[in-house]
């Protein structure tokens, strides 16, 4: 049999490879141009990237089934793709959160923080690095080291309509109803702005009103003040609050109307989350120093006891008892716990970014 060269094969595959890397690279850069120039064009339509759309569905199973409780449930109202995460706009009763999701579907961002935009970083606030609930020694040590005072203050900065600033106004609550005698060592602040003579809020104008609502209540009538802020975060019904907590209502949009009053009380505040770098809600300050719940067991009544009592000189009787170690229930609840807590729950809400 005739032997043939097939040496000239060799380099026409040689040719064909280096002309096909030369056409895929070029379809890649085409596509790229194309993707980036038209915003209505993602790499989902070329077969590439993730379903944005079941991603949303599987985010959404997760908070209803793991994060929310006493009834509450949650919405997607929009899905978009931003800065190489899935954001989802949430929707809990009226109002409204940035929600980010990998797009692999593994991990769920309850909010995010544009780099690009922080000036300040505040130091030992609510956004705790701990992931892991400290130890009883850990937790101990944290208590020797914290600076007595005669008249501890444990001030919490929230705001009304988000889950955990209501779980923190629950975690409060339960520590006044069950140590009354602390009632003096607590005070809840908002966060917010006046702008042009009229109160905001990060999450809109219902939640500004329930602000100063809260704050008018909270600085005229403070003697109903947990007796309302106990009935709003179950449910969230103002008008039936209101009325089972004996509030004057004439005295309250007094408050609420008058500048002098309602917006000069909150301008304190407004102007001590400034001093403090208050930028989430809860954010704790424990004598006047920024400090971290979960340094002293987390979101439970017994370690805002606890933080209270490891800044006191003289401890008071109630120190030695324990209040509840269970992490109290995120969002409105009937119950102080709910199937949606969990240990070292950490998240807060901010500013939309």
């Amino acid at each position: 049999m005739p032997k043939f060269n097939l040496d000239f094969l060799k380099n026409i595959n040689k040719n064909i490879l280096s002309i096909g890397v030369a056409v895929i690279g070029i379809a890649v850069v085409l596509v790229l141009i194309l993707v980036s120039s038209n915003p209505n064009i993602s790499f989902a339509q070329f077969g590439i990237g993730a379903d944005k759309n079941k991603i949303s569905e599987k985010s959404l199973s997760y908070i209803n089934t793991n994060l929310l409780s006493g009834g509450q449930t949650a919405s997607v109202t929009s899905v978009s793709e931003e800065s190489g995460l899935i954001k989802m706009k949430l929707k809990i009763g009226t109002n409204e959160f940035d929600t980010y999701a990998t797009k692999d579907g593994k991990l769920l961002f309850p909010q995010a923080f544009n780099m690009d935009e922080v000036k300040n970083t505040p130091a030992d606030t609510t956004g705790s690095s701990n992931t892991n609930a400290p130890t009883a020694d850990q937790i101990k040590k944290t208590c020797d080291a914290t600076a007595k005072t005669d008249k501890p203050m444990l001030e919490a900065y929230v705001v009304s309509k988000c889950p955990f600033g209501l779980q923190m106004q629950r975690v409060l609550a339960d520590v006044v109803q069950n140590a009354p005698d602390l009632a003096q060592n607590i005070k809840v602040r908002y966060m917010g702005s006046i702008t042009n003579g009229k109160i905001e809020a990060m999450h809109g104008d219902e939640e500004a009103q329930e602000n100063l609502r809260q704050i008018c209540i909270r600085d005229e009538q403070a003697a109903k003040y947990w007796t309302y802020v106990s009935c709003h975060i179950k449910a969230g019904d103002v008008d039936s609050c209101l009325s089972s907590s004996a509030v004057d209502k004439t005295k309250l949009t007094s408050c609420m109307t008058d500048p002098s009053k309602g917006l000069a009380y909150a301008k304190v505040d407004f102007d001590l989350n400034t001093k403090y770098n208050v930028t989430g809600s809860p954010t704790l300050v424990l004598n006047g120093k920024n400090a971290s719940e979960f340094d002293f067991g987390g979101r439970t009544s017994d370690a805002a006891k606890s933080m209270i009592c490891c800044s006191s000189s003289a401890q008071p009787a109630i120190c030695s008892t324990t209040l509840n170690t269970a992490e109290a229930a995120s969002s409105f609840s009937e119950t102080y716990a709910g199937s949606g807590s969990s240990t070292n729950s950490n998240t807060n809400c901010a500013p939309a970014q």
